[in-house]
Parts: C-alpha cells; sequence; structure tokens
C-alpha cells in the first residue's frame, strides 16, 4: 500500500472529499474549496469568517504561530481578527507546568498584541504523541461590501507579493539546524535567519488590511505548505485562472537564499507563511504599493493572471517554462 507523504493532501483527492459534502445552508457565503482561506457566514449586517489550522513543522512558540497563522487567514478574507479558540495537545510523559505557561503564554501575548481575545478552547496530555501540538480557530468579521473571496479575481490582473518568499521556512529551518548554519555563516546571520518570525515578520494582516482600504481587492491569498508556487496554484485554481511570474521580480532574502543553498532546496516550494499574494486591477497597483510602502511594507508587482487555458507559468532565464509544483514543501527536505 502507498502511504501519503508528510503535509497537504493532493488537490485532487482533497478536492473530491469536498465535494462529498453539499452546502445547503443558504447562509454560508464562502465554503470549503482548493484556494479559499476561510469559511464565510451571513451573520445579519456583517460576515462571520472562520479558520481553523495546526501548527505541525515546529515547537518554537508554538502558541504564537498559531495565532498568527489563523489571523492571517481571516484578514486574507478582508476581515479583522477578533476571536481565537486553541486545543492544545500536550505530549505524555513530556508535560510540565513551565511548558503549559510558555504556551499560554505565547497565545495571550499575541492574541494582545492584534487585539483579538481568547475566548475558549481545549487543552489535554495526550497519548502516543512525542511534541505539543496547538490547532487555533479563529473568527473574524467584515462588512459586506468588504470581502474578499479568491474566486473573483480575474485574467488581467495584477499579482503583487508583499515581503518576501519563505520566511517561514527561513526562521524554521535556522532554529532547527542552527550547528550548520552558524559553522557555514557565522552567528550574525544565524541570528538574522532565527528572527524572520518578527522581521520581516510571519503577520499579514496588516498588508491585507491596509491593501483592502486602498483599493478593491479581488483576491488574497497567504502562501503556507508548498510555498509560493503553491499559494499561486491555489489562488489560480479558486479562481479558475491562469498565471504568469516573472521569476526575476520576485523578492527573496539573502538568509533564505543562502540558507536554501546549503541544503540545496528551492525558496519556491518552501513554507511561505509571513507574504502576502494581491490580486487586483492593474489600475489600482500603484496606490497599493504605495500606501503599503508609506506604512513600511515591502510590496512588488511580480506577474498577472491569464486565462486558464494558459496555464501556470514563470518567466526565468528569458524562457517561459511551467511553474514548478511541490506535493511535499521543501522543509521536509531538511528536518
Amino acid at each position: 500500500m502507498n502511504y501519503f507523504p508528510v503535509g497537504k493532501l493532493d488537490y485532487r483527492l482533497l478536492e473530491k472529499l469536498l465535494n462529498l459534502n453539499p452546502i445547503k445552508d443558504p447562509r454560508i457565503i464562502v465554503g470549503p474549496g482548493i484556494g479559499e482561506d476561510a469559511a464565510v457566514i451571513d451573520f445579519g449586517k456583517k460576515y462571520l469568517v472562520a479558520k481553523t489550522d495546526p501548527i505541525t513543522f515546529t515547537t518554537h512558540r508554538i502558541g504564537w504561530y498559531a495565532v498568527n497563522i489563523n489571523a492571517n487567514d481571516i484578514a486574507t478574507m478582508g476581515a479583522t481578527p477578533k476571536w481565537f479558540l486553541a486545543t492544545l495537545l500536550l505530549p505524555e510523559g513530556k508535560t510540565n507546568g513551565k511548558l503549559a505557561t510558555q504556551i499560554f503564554r505565547d497565545i495571550i501575548k499575541s492574541t494582545q498584541k492584534l487585539n483579538i481575545t481568547l475566548c475558549g478552547g481545549h487543552t489535554e496530555i495526550s497519548h502516543k504523541i512525542d511534541r505539543p501540538l496547538v490547532v487555533g480557530h479563529m473568527l473574524g468579521e467584515v462588512e459586506k461590501d468588504k470581502l474578499v473571496v479568491n474566486a473573483h479575481a480575474k485574467p488581467g490582473d495584477d499579482l503583487l507579493l508583499t515581503k518576501g518568499i519563505a520566511i517561514e521556512g527561513t526562521a524554521i529551518i535556522a532554529r532547527e539546524k542552527s550547528v550548520p548554519i552558524r559553522k557555514k555563516f557565522g552567528d550574525r546571520f544565524l541570528k538574522r535567519a532565527q528572527a524572520f518570525i518578527d522581521k520581516p515578520g510571519l503577520s499579514v494582516v496588516a498588508d491585507a488590511l491596509l491593501a483592502n482600504k486602498a483599493a478593491k481587492i479581488h483576491a488574497m491569498h497567504d502562501p503556507t505548505e508548498g510555498g509560493l508556487a503553491t499559494g499561486i496554484m491555489e489562488l489560480a485554481k479558486a479562481s479558475g485562472t491562469g498565471v504568469i511570474i516573472d521569476a526575476e521580480k520576485i523578492p527573496c532574502y539573502e538568509e533564505t537564499e543562502q540558507i536554501c543553498k546549503l541544503f540545496n532546496i528551492l525558496p519556491l516550494g518552501l513554507i511561505a507563511s509571513g507574504a502576502l499574494l494581491i490580486a487586483l486591477d492593474p489600475k489600482d497597483t500603484k496606490e497599493v504599493i504605495a500606501i503599503l510602502a508609506k506604512n513600511g511594507i515591502l510590496c512588488t508587482l511580480i506577474g498577472r493572471l491569464t486565462k486558464k487555458s494558459e496555464g501556470l507559468n514563470l518567466f526565468t532565464k528569458g524562457k517561459l517554462v511551467k511553474m514548478p509544483t511541490f506535493k511535499v514543501d521543501e522543509i521536509a527536505k531538511v528536518l
């Protein structure tokens, strides 16, 4: 029997599974689907936006990750994250007061920083797990005319990217593989890479809310597992479009480039929380880039959406090639 690798289910299988669940409730505005970051429910004057996501690649500051990663997916729908619930599964024989307290402190500090209320959840010491796991559940709300749904992106839209690629992957590898990185590049380089979760940072809440305030945004998506390439594929899948990306315009930090070279992995397929994809009418591109720059957020035009029949393409080294695909995140080759 062939078993699946670590990471997301193949999107084609996931699509088949989701089709087993027809949505009959008319208050469900956005249900489960490839490329949509959260569910949307009609709550009268506003929409309620709901998301759940686990943290599995790292244990360092796991409570912080759980809050920020889930808040990102609320913000990509144009919504403000408001309420957080957390399920903490702690390992048998390895859990003490220090571990539990640290996770709770990370969660509370993170929710306070984003003006989110921790309003519930569940905690238990679980049999047969070897490390703490946190499953986050985030709720937010949005004015109905400000909802961003990725299905609304269309051919001809510009595609922007905030910050740079593989921010999260860079930080995790720097934390987990500190010895060879320090030996190769030195202590100062290592500390900069480990600090990527704070600077440039994994949160895209400000990126998304500022962009949505500046213009009519057609789609927003934060690439996570499978990196930027997978994030672009998911957005294209949700909107029924193709895409052409200029590889030379994709921002990639020096630390990311060097770490990827050291471990022989590709930045395009490395877990990428911290960046935000934005699809919009080209007439609004300069305004959104300017607003984000004014608030200290790098935003770059990296390509445009095309007809679905044209597929997913990358312009690199003077040639147009198919966008690479990653069934497993590149981080799995390192950790």
